[in-house]
């Protein structure tokens, strides 16, 4: 494997600077379907990274939840296997086959050797276009789902998202959880499930990106035969939404020795031409670890959280600038006020060159480290995809973050960060905040 993530890292042209840039094929099916191909012939392997766009974002008022539950129900039994039938032919070909569900669409993940290529693709495709819904696996599905959802009504983490994103979206379908409620879980039947299958499983909506010991010309028949048979187009999407953040602070009352804090503004989408400036001046204010700002001000100076992190949270809906972290009742104030001021510092003064240079070397040399075998490569460009990125980003990203520059990073900090609108959901119980919920 080591030998595998080195040969990759050289075929990526990020192992030095004489190596070659990495080959990704664009290969179009007979019917249409398009795919990214990168061959990799040293193992006898094939990795499938697939994405419907739309996902939960697409599930009917009062339903949410069922675009989670159906595609957990997809490798649940399909075409003449139960569930224990699947499992086992999965088992017995090694392959391994995920589907799930997230905000923005649904994941398909595949990995098979390749002396068991056609098989472990007729499964795919079975659990694609055939799957069974039987009432046990229904069943079993809604239980786990039903306990995710009621130990999420104590977590403190998900109680602060729920209600950023609620106060964050409201009447959107990001105000709504990815993975349901008690109340919607317990309500879902099989019409529900069915629809989100007809809604988010559509060709027009398809992303893919193949990796391993495959060719373009054997590829490109196979697509259609395990894509081909799904609907055209799906519904419309949801609408891009501009995130409400007031710049207040809302607490919700929850009996802990630590409270919870969850943070944002609007952000900026992953097309702007601003993104990689924004995407290093994140890493510098939070983003990076124990050598950011926030990170150095909030934890090492004073000891306020063990940690704290920003994120640049671009959904395919709607965007948002958020961070975390957790602190003390009794100095969750404190930590709030360090925060604004941090965020206020960067809007006005931006980060010197050395700060700058430092950041710059830990993103171009951690890239590499994105392409570690084939699962990982097949999912760094399903993301370029995802991203509405070209190929050829693979090749270029890292001289787009080395042109970064200090005035690059001040302008898009004075553009992007705004803390009068930096708002703040508190889960616990702070000290002297109270009178802010």
């Amino acid at each position: 494997m080591r030998r595998l993530a080195a040969a990759a890292l050289v075929a990526l042209g990020l192992a030095g600077p004489a190596a070659a840039e990495i080959e990704i094929q664009r290969v179009t099916s007979p019917g249409g379907i398009t795919a990214w191909l990168y061959e990799e012939h040293s193992l006898p392997m094939l990795n499938i990274e697939a994405s419907f766009q739309g996902g939960a974002a697409l599930d009917p008022p009062g339903k949410a939840g069922a675009a989670r539950m159906m595609a957990a129900l997809l490798t649940e039994g399909a075409g003449e296997r139960d569930a224990t039938a699947f499992a086992e032919a999965t088992e017995a070909l090694a392959a391994g086959i995920g589907i799930r569900a997230g905000s923005d669409s649904v994941a398909v993940s595949a990995r098979m050797l390749t002396e068991n290529r056609d098989a472990a693709l007729e499964l795919l495709r079975s659990a694609l276009l055939e799957p069974r819904f039987d009432p046990e696996a229904v069943e079993r599905v809604r239980q786990q789902l039903l306990s995710a959802a009621r130990d999420a009504e104590s977590d403190p983490n998900a109680i602060a998202g729920r209600a950023f994103y609620g106060d964050a979206f409201p009447g959107h379908p990001y105000a709504a959880p990815t993975d349901g409620t008690v109340e919607s879980i317990a309500g879902l039947d099989l019409a529900d499930l069915g629809a989100a299958r007809e809604a988010t499983l559509a060709r027009d909506r398809l992303r893919l990106a193949v990796v391993g010991d495959i060719s373009a010309g054997e590829l490109g028949p196979l697509l259609d035969q395990v894509f081909g048979g799904l609907p055209a187009a799906g519904p419309p999407l949801p609408p891009v939404a501009e995130p409400h953040t007031p710049g207040t602070t809302r607490v919700i009352d929850f009996d802990i020795p630590q409270s919870v804090v969850l943070f944002g503004q609007p952000g900026i989408a992953r097309s702007d031409p601003d993104f990689i400036p924004a995407y290093v001046m994140d890493h510098m204010l939070g983003g990076g670890g124990f050598g950011s700002r926030l990170m150095q001000e909030v934890r090492d100076k004073r000891g306020l959280t063990y940690g704290i992190s920003t994120w640049l949270a671009s959904g395919d809906f709607g965007w948002l600038y958020m961070g975390g972290f957790s602190t003390a009742n009794a100095r969750a104030g404190e930590a709030i006020d360090l925060v604004r001021a941090e965020w206020r510092r960067m809007a006005e003064q931006g980060v010197s060159p050395e700060e700058l240079e430092a950041a710059k070397r830990y993103l171009t040399g951690a890239y590499p480290l994105r392409f570690d075998g084939n699962g990982q490569i097949a999912g760094e460009l399903l993301g370029l995809q995802v991203a509405g990125l070209g190929p050829e980003y693979v090749n270029e990203r890292n001289a787009l973050v080395e042109a970064v520059t200090v005035e690059d990073v001040a302008r898009v900090a004075r553009r992007i960060l705004r803390p009068e609108a930096l708002t703040f959901v508190i889960v616990g119980r702070p000290e002297g905040l109270a009178a802010a919920n």
